[in-house]
């Protein structure tokens, strides 16, 4: 784990790694030792896990610490519902309001996403991508240049609140195959496209769909290391 320093990037690292398995279910996490590994202090720790609590990730018990309990598929596919939801909103008001810049940002956007995928699949091994090479950044990059084309701070806010539950960078763990990943391309460049056009019904159902199909594979994908767990703890 790498040191963070905000008690919101402390929430969504410890989510993180409940969901990559790095703190698996029915560990007890103890505030001392997550402030060491994070090197902050007891009180950002003791934050940071109340929110992580709130999502349902961990059950915290005063003097004892936080039991991981992790999310289940069904809670995954409900925060990727919801977020479908409030970005198909942001790309119906990106292209109500776009302007030659926000479309520009969202162009270069588009382009590093599409540059970093092209270098993940020149090296591979099978049909297994074996590093993001910076997808993880790139897609954040083109998903909050549609945020700050949408210009609705409140509902940028909320959207960031729901990458505390399942953090958006774990859809990488989901997509490293080529044929997810080059379709996971497709659905940016569709979406930059109807944002373009200006056809906002199109540009929310394009983001909409984009998000629900990566919540589909992250449950799946969770479900799988769920299985695969019970089954190497046989």
């Amino acid at each position: 784990m790498t040191r963070v320093s905000t008690v919101d990037d402390l929430a969504t690292k410890i989510s993180a790694a409940i969901m990559t398995g790095e703190l698996p279910v029915g560990m007890w996490l103890r505030q001392e030792a997550l402030a060491e590994t994070f090197g902050v202090s007891r009180q950002p720790i003791r934050e940071a896990l109340r929110q992580v609590q709130a999502s349902g990730m961990v059950q915290v018990f005063p003097h004892r610490g936080a039991l991981v309990r992790g999310p289940s598929p069904r809670d995954i596919r409900e925060a990727y519902l919801v977020r479908s939801e409030l970005e198909g909103l942001a790309a119906e008001l990106a292209s109500a309001n776009r302007t030659p810049e926000s479309l520009e940002r969202l162009w270069r956007a588009e382009e590093a996403f599409r540059q970093t995928a092209a270098s993940a699949l020149e090296v591979t091994l099978g049909d297994d991508v074996r590093g993001d090479y910076g997808w993880g950044h790139a897609n954040d990059m083109f998903h909050y240049a549609v945020l700050d084309a949408a210009d609705v701070p409140v509902l940028r806010r909320t959207i960031e609140d729901l990458h505390r539950v399942v953090p958006r960078n774990l859809t990488w763990s989901a997509i490293r195959n080529r044929r997810l990943l080059e379709e996971n391309v497709r659905q940016h460049q569709a979406v930059r496209a109807a944002i373009e056009s200006g056809d906002a019904a199109v540009a929310r159902a394009a983001m909409a769909g984009h998000i629900r199909r990566s919540g589909d594979l992250i449950a799946e994908w969770f479900e799988k290391r769920q299985r695969e767990d019970g089954a190497g703890s046989a």
